[in-house]
């Protein structure tokens, strides 16, 4: 668990929801470490869900009832697991590294990620006991 006072994901993260939330995929593209691929990722969502959904998605994370409820770290990487209130009480994760001082959102698979992403479906499933 990152602490009080540890280098944290979260303002890079809030940064990334608001260019989303703003429709600005280029924007938020550039705060990853794979930019091409995330902007692709992120138009095919688009294209599959269309504007004003897209835009309610990211806009629901910056809602002031959801919060950010933990943030994991496993070196470098992080995972901020948010609670979305608004959205019935949903747990979503979002997945950062550290590269040089700053953070990116972390589009590279590799082992730490996996390890996350099993903290994540550890956190889910004590949230609907």
């Amino acid at each position: 668990m990152v602490g009080a006072g540890e280098p944290s994901a979260q303002p890079v993260a809030r940064q990334v929801l608001a260019h989303l939330a703003a429709g600005r995929i280029d924007e938020a593209a550039q705060l990853s470490n794979e930019p091409a691929r995330r902007a692709t990722v992120l138009r095919d969502y688009l294209a599959r869900v269309g504007e004003t959904e897209f835009k309610r998605v990211f806009t629901q994370y910056l809602e002031p009832q959801n919060r950010v409820v933990a943030e994991v770290a496993i070196g470098p990487r992080r995972l901020l697991i948010w609670n979305l209130e608004s959205a019935g009480r949903r747990v979503a994760g979002q997945y950062y590294i550290e590269t040089d001082g700053t953070f990116l959102m972390d589009d590279r698979p590799g082992p730490e990620r996996v390890a996350l992403q099993r903290v994540l479906a550890e956190h889910r499933a004590r949230a609907q006991r």
